[in-house]
């Protein structure tokens, strides 16, 4: 079962990450963290590894219907949107929102999923097309 939403890009890893930020912040969603986990592979394991990072994106009407439904839906939310480093591209993933629905099996679930599909697809699609111009 695939749980991702991803597109590939040609634009270089910064340009990415504040190209996201705008895209998710246009349908709805705000950065509320944000993990290098580059940076802390290497702080903490002397790890290296391609640029990653995660952010941590809310839209707080979808995350209180949801959390209105299901109060353990928290643990199942799409909110992490990583970007990394895939090679001389750059791969920009969000977790499937059907995902929730699918392993919680509440149907009451399924309106908030494809509405944050739809904002999300719009996200990557925005993200796909700005490459595209580029």
């Amino acid at each position: 079962m695939r749980y991702d939403r991803t597109v590939h890009l040609d634009t270089d890893f910064a340009t990415t990450v504040s190209r996201v930020r705008e895209a998710l912040a246009e349908q709805g969603f705000g950065i509320l963290t944000e993990i290098d986990v580059t940076a802390t592979l290497k702080a903490k394991l002397d790890h290296d590894m391609e640029a990653y990072v995660i952010l941590g994106a809310c839209n707080p009407p979808l995350a209180h219907r949801a959390l209105e439904t299901d109060r353990t839906i928290g643990l199942l939310l799409p909110c992490n949107v990583v970007v990394r480093r895939d090679g001389d591209r750059t791969a920009v993933q969000a977790l499937d929102p059907n995902t929730m629905v699918t392993l919680t099996e509440l149907d009451a679930l399924r309106p908030v999923a494809e509405e944050a599909t739809r904002r999300l697809d719009a996200a990557l699609a925005s993200l796909a097309t700005a490459d595209a111009d580029s």
